[in-house]
């Protein structure tokens, strides 16, 4: 079911399914800058990633000395979230543990996803609380593709991806093949000390693009002859990706995603307890993180 929240600035709306954005519509121009989730092209919106980002090297690990399959990027974007109401210029949703989800992450846990409205800034904070008596260790991130352009007018050519201030991201290299996805190990430079990642059709026919490295507080899609722009907050954030739908002839969309784990390498043995995590979290223990969407014109 969707739910909405609304300000003089903005209206969103949000599913209960995954507990996912589904759309962010700017009130002053009636535009949608959330991507509309085409099915044909990429049937989502703004997935929460959790217990893992990416991909598990042969969709598998080990836990408890047991196996377990899984999809990429987790199992909280499947499930039915509880919506647990609005609260002024809040909504909430909570994610429980349940035989379902034991059946394919054997932790107790509770993901509680809030969206709240300042301004024309959305926040999307995410709360993880080990409901059980074993350790959590766990990964988390998030996935919101913003719509391109932003009205009939622009094209791809007509925006950058800008951050705050000039960085020089260190882009963590992934495999091919069999390996697609997972991590190498590798490095490469993107770019000497620059603020601007131009955008260009095709520019993601290898997949995202995953920096680290990073000292920016945002990292912005840039209309450059308006000024508009969605800036999304990327402080505190050890990686930063990128990302629209490989072969696709032009950037209908693109996903700023920052995560706090990475995939897989393409050696990992599948031990879940060697898996990069957002955190450690003992019984009764509390983890939180923030992002914030603004959407200025």
């Amino acid at each position: 079911m969707r739910y909405t929240l609304e300000n003089e600035f903005l209206t969103v709306q949000a599913e209960s399914l995954g507990a996912e954005l589904v759309s962010v519509v700017d009130k002053a121009t009636g535009a949608e800058m959330l991507w509309h989730g085409d099915p044909k092209v990429w049937p989502r919106q703004a997935p929460i990633l959790f217990p893992y980002c990416g991909k598990l090297r042969g969709g598998r690990y080990t836990l408890d000395g047991a196996e377990y399959q899984c999809p990429q990027h987790g199992i909280a974007r499947d499930y039915e979230h509880e919506f647990l109401g609005v609260f002024g210029s809040e909504m909430r949703f909570c994610l429980r543990s349940s035989a379902g989800t034991l059946e394919r992450f054997p932790r107790e846990f509770e993901l509680t996803s809030s969206f709240s409205l300042c301004g024309r800034t959305l926040r999307h904070t995410l709360t993880v609380k080990n409901t059980g008596e074993k350790e959590l260790r766990f990964g988390i991130g998030y996935h919101p593709g913003f719509a391109l352009p932003f009205d009939g007018a622009h094209t791809t050519q007509d925006y950058e991806l800008r951050f705050d201030t000039p960085q020089a991201p260190a882009v963590i290299e992934t495999g091919a093949g069999e390996d697609a996805g997972l991590v190498t190990g590798e490095t490469r430079l993107l770019m000497e000390k620059s603020a601007v990642i131009p955008l260009e059709d095709r520019m993601f026919d290898s997949d995202s693009i995953c920096m680290g490295a990073l000292s920016a507080k945002t990292l912005s899609i840039v209309e450059k002859d308006s000024g508009r722009a969605v800036r999304v907050g990327i402080e505190g954030y050890p990686y930063v990706l990128i990302w629209s739908m490989p072969g696709d002839p032009a950037l209908q969309f693109i996903c700023v995603e920052p995560w706090h784990s990475l995939p897989d390498r393409v050696d990992a043995a599948g031990d879940w307890n060697e898996k990069p995590c957002a955190a450690a979290l003992t019984p009764g223990g509390e983890w939180h993180t923030d992002l914030n969407m603004t959407f200025d014109r």
